[in-house]
């Protein structure tokens, strides 16, 4: 009986591991307007009961605290992976009230938000502590070669945390993977339009890849 025991706890054990499902706590960080609550709510929606994790608007740094959403499980690769999804505040090196007041807000507004935008990136820093890895976002159409980019980047490698580098807006003219690939060859990229859903499947066969 006491080997038959064993095989069942064996077998049992074997079961477990074989259909024990994956989980990791991932962050979506980057620039302001680089497209990650696009991307966030995107996720969301396709893979969960809907809602979104945040508003998206013109305006920088609209996402002022790091929003999460547990139990989203994302499907790729003949595989699947539970995500806890952390969308956080815009990465910046430097937040100017100015810049809100260009937008038509009030001196006062514009202070009270640049307070909280500065707050949020100090937030933003320390969930790295509490991630499983990362989805850096970059828009584009812009220089990746940034102060901020390198920042994170250099920030996952010294944590040793998987970094995946979703380059969005493919969808503009003026986009320029190709750019983000050359700046930063060493991690994995896919080109996407988070606000169109182009090369979306590609993104989640990724993250299951990467992160699984």
């Amino acid at each position: 009986m006491g080997v038959i025991n064993s095989l069942k706890c064996n077998l049992g054990a074997w079961i477990r591991r074989i259909f024990k499902k994956k989980r990791a706590k991932i962050g979506l960080y980057g620039p302001p307007n680089a497209g990650k609550t696009t991307l966030a709510n995107r996720i969301v929606h396709d893979w969960s009961d809907g809602g979104s994790l945040g508003t998206v608007s013109s305006i920088p740094h609209e996402t002022r605290r790091a929003v999460r959403r547990e139990g989203v499980i994302i499907n790729g690769n003949g595989s699947s992976i539970e995500l806890d999804i952390v969308d956080t505040p815009g990465m910046a090196t430097k937040i100017d009230f100015m810049e809100f007041m260009a937008y038509g807000m009030s001196e006062e507004e514009a202070k009270k938000r640049a307070k909280e935008a500065t707050e949020g990136v100090i937030e933003a820093i320390k969930w790295l502590d509490d991630l499983d890895g990362v989805l850096l976002v970059m828009d584009a159409t812009e220089d990746p070669y940034t102060q901020v980019n390198v920042t994170v980047i250099g920030n996952m490698e010294a944590r040793g945390l998987p970094l995946l580098i979703v380059a969005n807006k493919i969808d503009l003219p003026e986009s320029s993977p190709a750019r983000i690939k050359a700046a930063f060859p060493q991690h994995n990229m896919v080109t996407i339009s988070a606000l169109e859903g182009s090369n979306i499947d590609e993104l989640y066969q990724a993250i299951a890849a990467n992160f699984g």
